[in-house]
């Protein structure tokens, strides 16, 4: 599995309707909280797609991209963008996931899987273990350079393992710059969104040289239907309480990043 089966013929019902899950649950993660969306892309075009996993990150990038862009856009409608801060971090994140995904050629598609299963578990105990966001204020801002270094790193991770890096920046946005927790969520879609298409088009670039096929109606359809779960997270993102939300994608990603891990030690030990 995860050696690119498909695309686009011979799928079960079964696995259809698990994509389609798959693909909504990737715009309710993004539209609810501002994160996550990535961390169940990748795991969804691997294991039930059957997309190699190289393939499989940049898919996600430009899957979680184009979902992020739309969600952006209605919270921006609702002015929840703070596009100085967006810049201040979205910057140094495009360099960073440039960066990030040069180096991933470098790197097995294993490498990866097993990287993506590790940052996934670390993002879930973040999300365990961290105090209300809600409650920060702005006495808790750090100096101007922590942004700027978060921004880079979170670009890297992005562009490395197409991990949007959400669930870095929500606390960056709200710990270090201050930020209401809704507007948070919509500046960091901003930066997923530039984030992604950097990261993309640096993928693409390296995937065409090693004849590696994106296969876009994969991508069309995730994002078409990532989009209408992106619209009813962000309707429902006011109405829901957050703690709760955080801590039951907690859990998920406790999941995703165990199975992931086991998988790809089971597929090591069988090669």
């Amino acid at each position: 599995m995860g050696e690119g089966r498909r695309a686009g013929v011979d799928v079960t019902g079964i696995e259809m309707g698990l994509e389609i899950v798959g693909a909504m649950l990737v715009g309710l993660a993004l539209g609810l909280l501002g994160a996550g969306g990535s961390i169940i892309t990748v795991p969804v075009l691997v294991y039930v797609v059957g997309e190699a996993p190289k393939a499989a990150i940049a898919e996600s990038l430009l899957i979680v991209a184009t979902i992020a862009a739309v969600a952006a856009f209605h919270y921006q409608r609702a002015r929840l963008i703070d596009w100085r801060n967006a810049v201040l971090l979205g910057v140094p994140g495009m360099l960073g996931a440039f960066g990030g995904a040069a180096l991933a050629s470098f790197v097995s598609g294993r490498a990866q899987m097993i990287l993506f299963a590790c940052i996934a578990f670390a993002a879930a105990i973040r999300m365990l273990t961290m105090r209300d966001l809600a409650e920060a204020t702005l006495a808790d801002r750090r100096p101007a350079w922590q942004p700027i270094v978060a921004g880079l790193g979170v670009g890297v991770i992005t562009g490395l393992v197409g991990v949007g890096g959400g669930f870095l920046l929500i606390p960056a946005l709200v710990v270090l710059l201050g930020l209401p927790m809704r507007r948070a969520v919509g500046t960091s879609l901003a930066i997923i969104a530039a984030n992604g298409l950097v990261g993309f088009a640096k993928h693409w670039h390296t995937l065409q040289a090693t004849d590696t096929e994106i296969h876009w109606n994969v991508v069309a359809l995730f994002a078409a239907l990532g989009v209408v779960g992106s619209i009813a997270g962000t309707w429902l993102s006011p109405r829901l309480p957050q703690r709760a939300l955080r801590l039951t994608f907690a859990w998920v990603l406790v999941a995703v990043s165990i199975g992931t891990l086991l998988t790809q030690m089971i597929g090591s030990t069988q090669t």
